[in-house]
């Protein structure tokens, strides 16, 4: 049995010829992320080096055979992940678009750049803000007794934790935009909420920040309070 539905060239598409779609699309989201991930190979030492930026003064050592190697890979396959990102979801939206009303589409799309604006955001404010404090915390304290000299692996996985948690906590706008959309809260249910906000946000601030320092976490709570309050700003204009 054949499942009709409408493209943009308003032609009917059987079901084989709209899975064969899906698959051209991901093949070439896929054929995009190998492209941006041997690029990043081949460039592996600056993107390394842009990543011990905010370790300055700080030695690295490789504690296995094959560390770095591993590391790199890594590196390599979260950045193309990253950089790719934008082009798979512009890849899915054409395929999804025309089964959508023009209603859906008028929220869909702004929703999604503004996701991926705000993911971006997080990351640059982490790398920016949250990774230089919560650095020179660990670097100061204790520097008088023991020199610091770090294992680059768990150095990458330290400054991968804090930037994709900083920029998936950045979502929370959207997060209240389809709550307000889909009429679960209010902004004004929101708003009435915002004292449990600042305690759950202080919470979350210590719980997704690897480090224990307190000026790390203040600027995460910080964060989230105003991207909370924008949300709800947001849901006011849309009159939500």
């Amino acid at each position: 049995m054949k499942k009709l539905y409408k493209n943009n060239d308003q032609t009917n598409m059987s079901i084989i010829e709209h899975l064969a779609e899906l698959r051209e699309r991901l093949f070439i989201a896929f054929s995009l992320f190998c492209i941006i991930t041997i690029l990043c190979l081949i460039y592996i030492k600056d993107i390394s080096s842009i990543l011990q930026q905010p370790a300055f003064g700080i030695k690295f050592l490789q504690l296995a055979p094959g560390e770095y190697l591993f590391v790199s890979i890594k590196i390599a396959l979260y950045t193309g992940f990253i950089c790719s990102s934008p082009f798979s979801i512009y890849q899915i939206m054409l395929f999804i678009l025309p089964g959508l009303t023009n209603k859906e589409t008028s929220y869909l799309i702004p929703t999604l750049i503004a996701s991926i604006i705000l993911f971006f955001t997080g990351l640059f404010f982490s790398y920016k803000i949250l990774v230089p404090a919560a650095l020179n915390f660990l670097i100061n304290y204790g520097s008088d007794i023991v020199e610091p000299i770090w294992s680059f692996e768990e150095y990458f996985n330290f400054i991968l934790l804090l930037l994709f948690t900083t920029g998936i906590s950045f979502q929370i706008p959207i997060i209240q935009i389809l709550l307000g959309y889909f009429k679960i809260l209010s902004s004004k249910d929101m708003l009435k909420y915002w004292k449990y906000v600042i305690f759950i946000s202080t919470i979350i601030s210590a719980i997704i920040t690897p480090s224990t320092d307190p000026i790390t976490q203040i600027f995460m709570t910080c964060a989230i309070l105003i991207l909370y309050l924008s949300g709800i700003f947001i849901l006011k204009t849309l009159n939500k």
